[in-house]
């Protein structure tokens, strides 16, 4: 009872205290109604357009450039403008740039999947237009005895994705077999793959590689009075390395790209004969990385898409290591102790020849370089993906014209041949007979 009562007397207490407050928002209710128009302004940041785009690997290759912002006769300052970008690696997420923007720089970090998913995320980023700029692989590498030097500078054409084979164990290797590398969908080292991925193989523009060479090769080069000493015990009676006895300079031949960082005579002898088996002949392996076909691939998609030129591509690597061993070394030695003194050369190095093809592309950007160099030989992937008729392979897939995204995918499969599963091994060949 008392309950209801304190209720009841609650409710009119409620009732009387918010009547006063009703009755003034009612004589405040405006008697006339205001349109108020909001205009929506966006604005939009103006895309950096650079002339030259520096790609680097690791800290080392881009410290470099950073080091000599001040050096008499540089580019200038790569730090001047810096470009978080999504996408980018977590240890290089920025784009690093000259203050007019007309050079920029990034490092991947290490290894086929840093290079291919940090170079993706450039070719998408809504910041840049990179349609008219010109991009320069600049970094170490192991080199091939054969054909250069510790310090040496190679400009390729040839990319060729080495490790992307089947592999037995050293100890299991067939008895009739050279090496434990076998191309897919095939039986033997020196059968042709009968499954092809795409990436094994890209070429780029050789007319452009041949101007880079004519810019750098007027430099002088850095040496080490290790690097001297290391690279005379590659003299041999039979003269096989005798380009390794040389001082390093500029030197054209092609690069090997494996994750597996690999040493020794026999695993280079492997990988230079599928780099002759997978370039019909005409590519010499003579660097050794880890990144340029992922980039290539990550690039060729890019083209495809109208986002970048294929034809404007240099591949610079400088020799930092042997890739094998000198006669009467181990290859324990040669990979792990031997103080082969290559490396500060071979940093040095990618700056004192990058330099002049940086600078000579902004010297010539009106007169040559704007309009682009016309390719006088096939450039692009194993595919044929941006056209033309691949010298390599077994040729185009589309027919030499450039893929035409709507007629693909997996509505168009049947028509473009067996998927990976079925491709793979015996399914493809006929029946290996075993010798």
């Amino acid at each position: 009872m008392r309950f209801l009562t304190i209720f009841r007397a609650l409710v009119s207490a409620a009732i009387v205290a918010a009547n006063p407050i009703t009755e003034n928002l009612q004589r405040r209710e405006p008697t006339e109604t205001k349109t108020v128009i909001v205009e929506k302004v966006t604005y939009e940041c103006p895309k950096i357009n650079p002339k030259v785009f520096i790609i680097s690997m690791f800290q080392y290759e881009a410290d470099i450039w950073y080091d000599n912002a001040e050096t008499e006769g540089s580019i200038g300052n790569l730090l001047a403008m810096n470009i978080t970008v999504p996408g980018f690696s977590m240890l290089f997420p920025d784009v690093h740039c000259l203050a007019d923007k007309s050079v920029c720089q990034l490092t991947t970090g290490e290894s086929e999947i840093n290079a291919a998913a940090t170079i993706q995320a450039l070719m998408l980023s809504p910041q840049f237009n990179l349609t008219q700029t010109y991009f320069m692989i600049a970094a170490i590498a192991g080199i091939n005895p054969k054909y250069g030097t510790l310090g040496s500078i190679a400009f390729s054409k040839y990319a060729v994705q080495v490790a992307l084979q089947y592999e037995f164990d050293a100890r299991e290797i067939p008895e009739n077999y050279s090496t434990g590398y076998i191309p897919q969908g095939s039986y033997a080292p020196n059968q042709y793959p009968g499954s092809i991925y795409g990436t094994e193989v890209f070429e780029v523009n050789e007319a452009l590689r041949d101007i880079a060479v004519n810019f750098a090769s007027n430099s002088t080069y850095n040496d080490s009075t290790t690097a001297v000493a290391y690279r005379a015990n590659y003299a041999s009676s039979d003269k096989a390395y005798a380009a390794a006895t040389k001082k390093p300079g500029v030197i054209t031949c092609d690069v090997a790209t494996s994750d597996v960082y690999f040493s020794g005579a026999l695993l280079g002898e492997a990988f230079e004969n599928f780099t002759t088996l997978m370039t019909n002949g005409s590519g010499i392996y003579c660097m050794t990385a880890q990144e340029d076909n992922a980039t290539l691939e990550a690039m060729i998609r890019a083209s495809i898409n109208g986002l970048v030129d294929f034809a404007r591509i240099i591949i610079m690597r400088t020799a930092s290591d042997f890739d094998r061993p000198y006669p009467g070394e181990s290859v324990e030695d040669n990979l792990f102790y031997a103080d082969q003194g290559g490396f500060e050369p071979a940093i040095q190095n990618i700056y004192i020849a990058g330099t002049p093809i940086v600078k000579g592309i902004l010297a010539g950007w009106e007169s040559t370089f704007e309009a682009g160099v016309k390719a006088t030989n096939y450039i692009g992937d194993i595919f044929g993906s941006i056209g033309g008729e691949p010298d390599f392979g077994p040729g185009s897939i589309y027919g030499g014209e450039e893929v035409d995204l709507s007629q693909v995918g997996i509505s168009k499969r049947a028509a473009m041949g067996r998927s990976r599963r079925t491709a793979k091994g015996k399914r493809t060949l006929q029946t290996a007979e075993r010798s």
